[in-house]
């Protein structure tokens, strides 16, 4: 039932968003970084509000995404170098980083790339098969890196205070780590969630045929 499209499921999505937000921005740690952090989830509200009568997205999709925004709120409340959860195993595993920024990148290829295949089936751009999935990928690891160029960005138009919102926390490898991690998260979503993809597709699609 957590799929079934409603307009119980439509508010309650809303209500989650709104909570969390407000939570979020709540005595955040950094409020540059929180900024920054949050900006993503309240620009992708603006679109998914816009759309919704237009072109409404599978609710395995908005599921996906209100979890992602969720991600980056909570980045943004804590910084992603200092979330208590990742703090606390990163000390458990003996790690020299708080890895919550990975699950940050990992998001970012994994919720992208349904929302790019949705896009690209929808519009008739690609059938399945292969190059759909070369696409996408593509799509995916086009947009991780121009994130990582908005971070350099940053970094240059504001000096120290953007060191939160990169969250490096002195590791060199970090912008190829966090494209890697991107580009595994979208194969993870191809690989686990295409054929539930395709079964809302198919219910989406049909429905709105139907009305045209």
């Amino acid at each position: 039932m957590l799929f079934i499209g409603g307009a119980d499921i439509k508010y309650l999505w809303v209500f989650v968003f709104f909570v969390v937000l407000i939570w979020s921005g709540i005595n955040p740690k950094d409020q540059f970084t929180w900024v920054l952090e949050v900006a993503p989830a309240l620009v992708g509200i603006i679109f998914l509000f816009l759309t919704y009568s237009t072109f409404r997205l599978t609710s395995l999709l908005y599921f996906l995404i209100l979890v992602h925004c969720v991600i980056l709120m909570v980045g943004g409340h804590y910084t992603y170098a200092d979330v208590p959860l990742f703090n606390t195993l990163m000390e458990y595993f003996g790690s020299e980083r708080n890895n919550y920024d990975k699950v940050g990148h990992f998001a970012q290829g994994f919720v992208p790339a349904l929302l790019a295949r949705e896009i690209l089936l929808r519009k008739g751009v690609v059938e399945k098969g292969v190059w759909l999935n070369l696409f996408v990928i593509s799509i995916c690891l086009a947009f991780s890196a121009f994130y990582e160029l908005i971070e350099w960005w940053v970094a240059i138009g504001t000096g120290e205070n953007s060191e939160a919102f990169l969250g490096t926390q002195g590791y060199i490898w970090d912008t190829q780590s966090d494209m890697a991690v991107a580009l595994l998260g979208a194969i993870c979503s191809l690989v686990l969630l295409a054929k539930a993809h395709d079964k809302q597709l198919t219910r989406i699609m049909g429905s709105t045929a139907g009305s045209d």
